[in-house]
């Protein structure tokens, strides 16, 4: 599906594109806010400052994705690839990451709070001065993340591995 095919579609009402390949596709400053892109291949696609809020990302493969400055408030992304993504200065609040792949994604300032991020895999992630405030982080992989001055306050992080992450400055009370 080409991109003016799927924005023509979701302005006529259609939300589900579940499995739709938009592979590299220019979805900047787009509203796709409650669509339903589960399964969709976005790997390398440009949705910097997109809204996206309320939207289904489960198992998505965004991979080298741009999301910067996008968002994604309560969006669901549940397994998704996120592994290079940007994502600095999202709106993440609410979202539900579970065992997402953030592997080497970059978050720096990025609005996590309340964010459901059980199992995900942030290894090497840079969350440098993050709000991951009331995030459930249980049995995450932080390992050599950079955590430098994010916001832990009220977050979940039992069974969380921080080996070797970096959290100078990090607010945990």
């Amino acid at each position: 599906m080409k991109v003016h095919e799927l924005l023509k579609n979701y302005n006529a009402g259609v939300r589900d594109f579940t499995g739709v390949n938009l592979s590299e596709a220019d979805l900047r400053e787009s509203d796709l806010s409650g669509a339903i892109l589960d399964r969709a291949i976005l790997d390398g696609a440009k949705l910097n400052h997109a809204n996206l809020v309320q939207t289904s990302f489960i198992e998505a493969d965004l991979n080298g994705a741009d999301l910067s400055n996008a968002n994604l408030t309560e969006s669901k992304l549940v397994g998704a690839i996120l592994d290079g993504a940007i994502l600095d200065g999202a709106i993440l609040d609410g979202a539900d990451l579970s065992q997402a792949n953030l592997e080497i994604a970059k978050l720096i300032e990025t609005d996590l709070s309340e964010a459901e991020l059980h199992e995900a895999n942030l290894q090497a992630a840079n969350l440098d001065r993050a709000d991951l405030s009331g995030a459930d982080l249980s049995v995450a992989d932080l390992t050599q993340a950079n955590l430098s001055e994010a916001d832990l306050q009220a977050a979940n992080l039992n069974g969380a591995n921080l080996d070797g992450a970096d959290v100078s400055g990090t607010i945990l009370d």
